[in-house]
């Protein structure tokens, strides 16, 4: 069976600084029509990155939607459509963490919520670390934690970590070494 379904019109419903929402018309496999709310988003990278001691640079801060301090690796959105997934994992881990990575590895991509959200996560893995200072946004507030990849499997595991990216990051990560 064909499973595509066809866009008839769509709707902006608001213009946002990071999302967009759109309801869209429809028409579905069996030839009804239905609505689709969608958030467009521009896509983001998130950077697992490997320090020469084995420990994985996270960051902590507080996510607002969820009213608590999370760990997270070094991520962020891109700055427009055309910035290519690597270049903008390069500059989230410097503005972050202050690290410049010799080698960045692609772990693929990710849809955190395909039921209505078009977001793309691209996950890279970074090695080969020199320090030089944070450059983060005037409204980012956040703390740099080292812990061994060991260590956050386990808190990956135990629900000690609740971000998906990170999750996923983390295991694949872990598989590849």
């Amino acid at each position: 069976m064909n499973l595509k379904e066809e866009t008839i019109e769509t709707k902006t419903v608001y213009n946002g600084r990071v999302i967009d929402l759109v309801v869209d018309t429809v028409t579905l496999p069996n030839g009804k029509e239905a609505k689709r709310e969608v958030v467009r988003h521009k896509g983001g990278v998130g950077v697992i990155a490997e320090d020469d001691n084995g420990n994985i640079l996270f960051v902590k801060q507080f996510r607002y939607p969820y009213k608590e301090e999370i760990y997270e690796i070094p991520a962020g959105k891109r700055d427009s459509l055309d910035e290519e997934p690597i270049e903008c994992g390069k500059r989230e881990l410097r503005e972050e963490t202050g690290a410049v990575a010799d080698e960045m590895i692609s772990l693929g991509k990710l849809y955190p919520s395909p039921g209505y959200c078009g977001e793309i996560i691209w996950l890279f893995a970074a090695k080969g670390l020199e320090f030089a200072d944070d450059q983060l946004d005037e409204d980012e507030f956040l703390n740099v934690e080292r812990i061994p990849l060991e260590k956050a499997v386990e808190m990956v595991m135990k629900g000690e970590i609740s971000d998906a990216k990170t999750q996923i990051a983390i295991l694949k990560y872990k598989m590849m070494k």
